[in-house]
């Protein structure tokens, strides 16, 4: 997500990406799309937190000038005996995640880059600037922010590629997936390497024939939308359940579209499809747009009923489209 922003925000990515040594940062898919744009990889020293100081700073920033203005915040934590209920945070917290991080957007790109930084001597935006003034815009650098990055950005499976079965396709986390370029002769029975959308498991990509194709899942119906998430936990659910029947079987793509579907998977990954839901809110601003989350208005016990009256007033006289709708006016189409 790191990187789709860079190419989205700015067009190119850094020379060098310094990380620390999380699993994640060890994967191949990852080596493979800094590979893809030539980029150098550096791991942080592990157990020197010193070397990270320039992050450890801005997360200190962000704190004391955004999270800890904000409802809810964990501040009084610290002095856990003078936490009441009144004033615990769990009783205070109103923001959603995807609301959270739209205006934490805001505030690192409106607000702390264009304030004059002590260090720089002027707003980091300027400085910025400055820099590609004098080191160059470097055109021939640029990566579009198309199809194929976005692609080269999401995970894939341990061997990072997948065989093409006849008639079945490539099969990535025990469900097939399946396009029409898989019908060539020249493609059967090869392996091809492959992409999975971990929001949303009703689609995979591979890549044939120096393209990348999208492919859908058997069962699409039932895995659309679906989260890789929650595919883990009906995949656990079942095996429990046959534990306790003493079966021992593969659990299959049907298997799991008709548990996904059932009542019984209502109950145990509801929970998860909130998380998603709103990790999905955080995708979207990602990609240039708002939350869903509602806006809701506040009215304080204090305010006096004239100001309320004032707000009322104010609401209607402002334009909004309406159309009285009767029965004379709507068009009738076909008589049942």
């Amino acid at each position: 997500m790191v990187l789709r922003l860079c190419v989205q925000r700015h067009g190119r990515l850094p020379q060098t990406i310094v990380v620390d040594n999380g699993a994640e940062f060890h994967s191949t898919y990852f080596e493979t799309l800094l590979a893809a744009f030539e980029c150098t990889k550096k791991h942080r020293p592990a157990a020197k937190g010193r070397f990270g100081s320039v992050c450890e700073r801005l997360f200190g920033t962000n704190n004391t000038q955004f999270i800890n203005n904000l409802a809810g915040n964990t501040q009084i934590m610290k002095n856990v005996r003078q936490v009441t209920k009144s004033v615990n945070p769990k009783n205070q917290a109103v923001w959603t995640l995807g609301k959270l991080y739209e205006y934490l957007s805001l505030w690192a790109y409106e607000v702390y880059d264009t304030e004059d930084h002590p260090s720089l001597g002027q707003s980091p935006r300027e400085d910025f600037s400055q820099g590609m003034i004098q080191s160059g815009n470097r055109n021939h650098k640029l990566i579009p922010y198309d199809k194929n990055f976005k692609i080269l950005t999401l995970p894939t499976t341990k061997t990072g590629k997948a065989k093409v079965q006849p008639s079945r396709g490539v099969k990535i986390n025990s469900i097939y997936y399946w396009s029409n370029l898989f019908r060539n002769p020249e493609v059967e029975n090869t392996s091809v390497p492959i992409r999975y959308d971990p929001f949303n498991v009703g689609i995979a990509y591979a890549y044939v024939q120096g393209q990348w194709v999208e492919c859908i899942s058997q069962y699409y119906s039932e895995f659309q939308g679906h989260s890789e998430r929650e595919i883990k936990l009906a995949t656990s659910e079942l095996r429990k359940r046959q534990r306790k029947n003493n079966k021992q079987s593969k659990i299959s793509a049907k298997k799991l579209a008709e548990f996904i579907s059932s009542i019984e998977a209502e109950e145990i990954l509801l929970e998860q499809r909130l998380h998603d839901k709103e990790a999905s809110d955080v995708l979207r601003v990602i990609n240039g747009g708002k939350s869903n989350s509602p806006r809701v208005t506040y009215i304080t016990e204090h305010q006096s009923s004239k100001d309320t009256e004032q707000l009322n007033n104010t609401s209607q006289e402002s334009p909004a489209i309406e159309k009285t709708l009767s029965p004379d006016s709507l068009v009738v189409y076909e008589e049942f």
